[in-house]
């Protein structure tokens, strides 16, 4: 379902012979090269029970969704006991689930059920700190200055004639000092580090007791059948013991809280642990750096084994700085034979049918506000083009729940039912993460859409009156529809119809199109540009994300195609540049 005004295409009807390859078996080695993740952020997915919160039941109830939806695993959000100072990312017990979500067998029910259907499971681990209500911090207030229980966080006395100011001056990443005092029996105490929210403590990974329980923690998972982690906060574990202030400029690997070098040595340490699985689990880190080479050194053969690409998510909708971070992501990854990741939207940023409708197509959180004006049907046209580009790319994909809906960014949301802690500490400035939050809309004409039963409690946060016609129930009978392109477009990535090992070369183009061509007869062109683009005589259009005009690509379209035997790939014989990368 689109939005009024816009023109979208019928995804193509497959051919006899493609019909036959999209049931074709998908090989299970090394599954996650190439794996299409679907990102559920538990909360807002599906409440069974009516109090609105979504929950482990109501994922299970729609693995159907997700079968047919044509994925090959789930990735969820923190689901462990948590005050929600962070909505899960403040977690204070890794081996047990939130009781809002279920319970551990429900988890280990879920994870089996999903398999059974041919859909993995991986798990969020967040080693870069815990709640304010983990046993450990907890014991550490209780405990005085230098104790043991202290060592396993950053305690430290504070500067000034009594204390009164952080050790540092660094900032957390939600906004103000990354500091907090104590208050230890009504004395002004040390101070303790929190890069993120003072309610989410961080960890010092230079204690043995750190190392010890992640360990376990990953086992723990592992045994129940979770099929790999995801890291949160990956590269900022590690700080310079001396809590040396940030420089404007530093040496790489020497910043002194982000991409240190000595953080590859314990994830060596828990790929040799997922190694030791008979099906050996898969280790994905959020990792966000600029420097593409830094990037690639976590992906050695013997670290993670994927990260993902936030330069691509963040990359403005242009032709240039698209094809600039394709080829720079493609380039890094070779070398260490790691598979790119390619993510359009996730739980932190705008949603793409909104950002891509904007003057400002990328996304930063310094330039998130609220009120920016936004064309929906422009940003709808880019968000179907960019999706079918995404699918197209070597790699493995990520689809954050709803993108394949289109659902766009809710951003009039009264102060009042705000929850996000980006907000709050902002003063209102930042609007935060809710806007991408939002329950998802499964049917019916009118709030909660179905997210929850009827005579429910009121959903976490509201949905838009206007939401009837994106739910899934009725995109699932509209052919042109956001949703029933995702599903063709992933039926077709699965069958691979570049074919072969699918190497990945551009094709010339003008400076207004992205094409490339992967194995001998695959091809994916992009028009960015408002002129329309004549396609290849004698191409069989495999399936555009809009309506071509007149059999030419229009501006903000992608289409694949299948190229005749004896014909190689170029697009309009215009004049552009060749390059191979794989």
């Amino acid at each position: 379902m689109t939005h009024p005004g816009s023109t979208a295409t019928t995804p193509q009807t497959p051919e006899p012979d493609d019909r036959a390859a999209l049931d074709g078996a998908r090989p299970e080695a090394r599954w996650w090269r190439d794996a299409v993740v679907y990102q559920v952020y538990v909360r807002s997915f599906a409440d069974a029970n009516g109090d609105g919160v979504g929950d482990l039941a109501g994922v299970r109830d729609r693995l159907p969704y997700l079968r047919d939806l044509g994925i090959d695993a789930l990735w969820f959000n923190p689901w462990y006991p948590s005050p929600l100072a962070d909505w899960g990312y403040d977690i204070a017990d890794y081996r047990s689930i939130d009781p809002a979500f279920g319970t551990l067998e429900e988890a280990e029910q879920l994870i089996a059920e999903a398999r059974a259907v041919g859909i993995r499971t991986i798990v969020d681990v967040v080693p870069n700190h815990v709640s304010d209500q983990h046993p450990w911090f907890r014991a550490a207030l209780d405990s005085p200055p230098g104790s043991p229980e202290r060592q396993r966080f950053w305690f430290r006395s504070g500067t000034g004639p009594d204390g009164e100011l952080p050790p540092n001056g660094w900032q957390s990443i939600f906004g103000g000092p990354a500091w907090t005092r104590t208050n230890d029996a009504g004395v002004p105490g040390e101070w303790y580090l929190h890069l993120f929210a003072p309610e989410q403590p961080d960890l010092n990974w230079t204690h043995p007791d750190v190392w010890a329980e992640h360990e376990d923690i990953l086992r723990f998972w592992f045994d129940r059948g979770a099929a790999g982690v995801r890291i949160d906060s990956a590269a900022l574990l590690v700080k310079d013991p001396d809590l040396a202030e940030e420089a404007p400029k530093h040496e790489a690997g020497e910043h002194p809280f982000t991409d240190r070098d000595a953080l590859h040595d314990i994830y060596r340490r828990w790929r040799s642990i997922a190694d030791g699985y008979p099906e050996p689990r898969v280790l994905v880190g959020e990792v966000w750096l600029p420097e593409p080479e830094r990037l690639a050194r976590y992906l050695r053969p013997d670290e993670l084994h994927t990260a993902f690409n936030f330069d691509f998510l963040s990359c403005p909708w242009e032709p240039g700085p698209m094809r600039a971070s394709i080829e720079s992501a493609l380039a890094a990854h070779a070398p260490v034979d790691a598979p790119t990741t390619w993510v359009l939207s996730n739980h932190d940023v705008t949603r793409p049918v909104t950002r891509y409708g904007r003057t400002d197509t990328s996304f930063s959180f310094e330039s998130k506000r609220n009120g920016t004006p936004t064309d929906l049907e422009r940003g709808t046209r880019a968000a179907r083009a960019a999706a079918l580009l995404a699918m197209a790319l070597p790699g493995s994909m990520y689809i954050y729940q709803g993108e394949e809906l289109g659902l766009p960014e809710v951003e009039d949301i009264p102060a009042e039912r705000r929850q996000d802690p980006m907000w709050l500490r902002s003063g209102g400035v930042d609007p935060g993460r809710d806007g991408c939050r939002i329950p998802l809309p499964w049917g019916g004409d009118r709030p909660p859409y179905e997210f929850s039963p009827e005579g429910a409690e009121r959903p976490w946060l509201d949905q838009p009156d206007d939401w009837g016609r994106l739910t899934v129930a009725a995109q699932s009978g509209a052919t042109t529809s956001m949703l029933n392109l995702y599903r063709t477009g992933l039926r077709f990535r699965r069958a691979a119809p570049w074919s072969g090992d699918g190497a990945f070369r551009w094709i010339p183009s003008s400076d207004s199109v992205l094409a490339f061509a992967r194995g001998e007869r695959f091809a994916c062109i992009v028009n960015f540009g408002p002129g329309p683009v004549a396609l290849p005589v004698g191409a069989h259009v495999l399936i555009a994300s809009n309506e071509l005009e007149g059999g030419e690509l229009p501006q903000d379209t992608t289409v694949w195609l299948r190229q005749a035997q004896d014909q190689a790939p170029s697009v309009d014989g215009l004049p552009g540049r060749e390059h191979s990368i794989g």
